[in-house]
């Protein structure tokens, strides 16, 4: 997995070097508006409760116009492998994910099924991306993750009473959850964003376009390498790099940008993850508690679409996600729905 990631990580940067000296490099707009994001994920959108069954996160992305010093420092001197001379973001999110195994009427879980888990977290994220010619843009960000796995993550109580609510069954095993312990994880991404006009002569009409991406995770809670692309066709593609997804996913990006005009895509891809730890899966890591043997490459199919307007973005996904770990039934399937506002 780490030589495809190398392999596709040269490959892609030949590609954009090459055709960023073989064209005059267009200047990155800045932009003065922020965008305020709210993704939720669940399963039901699939018709299951079980996996990952929920997860829900509020982000915000500052302008890029005029930024604090602190970040134009960082951007100038490359701090975090920002791409460089570009346009820079900051941003923080705050959300929650559940897992469940699939019967949760059990009130001693099956112990060879994916134990019960929460995970509530913040998130401190700096980005920047550039114009390298007419038709390329690069994008990189660096996420900062704090939170808590166990009973403090609330996923018992978040489920239930949401379950209550709606009248339907609680869940009985949330007694052998994980427990408490806190989480850190590092994530670095690059984003490459091509696309191309099906007539030369009006840019801003239809296209076709694609965002080839890798991503690295280091932490206690997620330690992971992956690379992914998502294929793109419709109108006033630049104005983001994919729909906004909860981590680990094929992401596209928190903010959006438009041209001031209406805009759509219909997009479909997918990633590939080699995950040296999941403490969804591997359990707690300094004590004993409820595992599953994971296993090591995971795949995410994910397809849907997107509708831009000059304020806001409504964008819907739909993922299926292979097998994680040797005794799981089947593969995992949910729903992602998303809306962001400009502010």
């Amino acid at each position: 997995m780490i030589r495809l990631v190398a392999t596709l990580a040269v490959a892609t940067s030949f590609v954009v070097s090459g055709s960023a000296h073989a064209q005059t490099r267009t200047p990155t707009p800045p932009d003065p508006a922020g965008t305020f994001a709210f993704t939720l994920e669940n399963d039901l959108f699939a018709g299951t409760d079980e996996g990952y069954t929920n997860g829900f996160q509020f982000s915000w992305r500052s302008p890029s116009y005029d930024p604090p010093a602190w970040l134009r420092w960082m951007g100038d001197h490359s701090i975090v492998m920002l791409p460089s001379n570009g346009a820079l973001r900051w941003g923080a999110a705050f959300g929650q994910n559940i897992f469940t195994p699939s019967d949760t009427q059990r009130r001693v879980p099956d112990a060879t099924d994916r134990p019960y888990a929460g995970w509530l977290y913040g998130s401190i994220v700096v980005a920047s991306y550039a114009n390298r010619s007419p038709r390329v843009t690069e994008y990189g960000a660096v996420e900062l993750q704090l939170g808590v796995v166990g009973p403090s993550a609330l996923g018992e109580q978040v489920q239930n009473n949401v379950h209550d609510f709606i009248d339907v069954d609680r869940a009985f095993g949330w007694d052998y959850q994980l427990k408490d312990e806190p989480g850190v994880n590092l994530v670095l991404s690059r984003q490459w964003r091509l696309n191309q006009p099906f007539d030369a002569e009006d840019p801003q009409g239809l296209a076709v376009g694609v965002v080839p991406s890798l991503t690295a995770s280091l932490g206690n809670v997620q330690t992971y390498a992956s690379a992914g692309m998502i294929v793109r066709i419709g109108s006033n593609l630049s104005a983001d790099f994919g729909p906004q997804r909860i981590r680990p996913a094929p992401a596209g990006s928190g903010f959006f940008q438009p041209d001031g005009r209406w805009g759509w895509y219909i997009f479909g891809g997918g990633e590939v993850r080699g995950v040296a730890h999941d403490i969804f899966l591997d359990g707690n890591t300094w004590r004993d508690g409820p595992s599953v043997d994971k296993r090591n490459f995971v795949g995410d199919g994910v397809f849907g679409a997107a509708i831009i307007m000059p304020w806001a973005r409504l964008t819907y996904s739909h993922t299926f996600r292979s097998r994680e770990f040797d005794t799981q039934k089947e593969l995992v399937e949910f729903g992602s729905l998303s809306l962001s506002l400009r502010l």
